[in-house]
Order: C-alpha cells, then sequence, then structure tokens
C-alpha cells in the first residue's frame, strides 16, 4: 500500500505506529501548530482520536503537557468527541490533524 502525499510533507522520517498494522490502517499528518512541526502516524481506523492526540503531544512536549489545554481539528472544525475512533469522526486515509492549543497564549 502507497503513503498518501501528505503524509511525507515536512514530516520527519519517524512514523508512530498505533493499533495493529491491519489492512484498515490510517497514514496520517499531525500538525501543532504552534512549533510549526508535522509528524506522520500510521493508526487503526478504530483507535481513538483522544489517543493520537496524546500520542502526539507526548512526542512533541516530552517534559509533559496537560492534555486538556489542547484541542484536535479536522479541516478547520474542532473534533468535539475525542473518545470516538478516528473512522468514525470522518478521518480518512491522508487527513492532517492539526494539534492546537484551546486558548490562545499572549506573545510577548
Amino acid at each position: 500500500m502507497s503513503v498518501p502525499f501528505v503524509s511525507e510533507l515536512r514530516t520527519s522520517d519517524d512514523v508512530l505506529t498505533l493499533g495493529s498494522g491491519d489492512a484498515d490502517t490510517l497514514h496520517l499528518r499531525v500538525q501543532v501548530a504552534e512549533l510549526w512541526d508535522a509528524l506522520r502516524v500510521d493508526a487503526s481506523a478504530s483507535t481513538s482520536v483522544e489517543r493520537v492526540k496524546k500520542a502526539a503531544l507526548d512526542r512533541f512536549f516530552p517534559d509533559g503537557e496537560a492534555i486538556v489545554d489542547f484541542v484536535v481539528k479536522l479541516r478547520g472544525f474542532e473534533i468535539l468527541e475525542e473518545t470516538e475512533t478516528l473512522a468514525a469522526s470522518g478521518v480518512r486515509d491522508g487527513s492532517t490533524l492539526l494539534v492546537a492549543r484551546r486558548r490562545r497564549r499572549p506573545v510577548k
């Protein structure tokens, strides 16, 4: 199976794998807005959005950040029910998930 082009844009060579590597694997691009950095994630369609968000935050912020301070957006809209699976949330193969802070932080 080939990887969608969007999954290879400005991502590191490391691939974060969540779930089993079955035929329903989705190749995603997860981007953290304030870091301008992206990560390639291969996740099962039955993986929850919350699990993808937590794994991405653990990778981008190794010292720890509160998961409740961040939201996940798909095609510009916040995914309100993060406990749902990727498939139920409308995530498709090649989708980009944007992880952003819930509240904007002041610039000094």
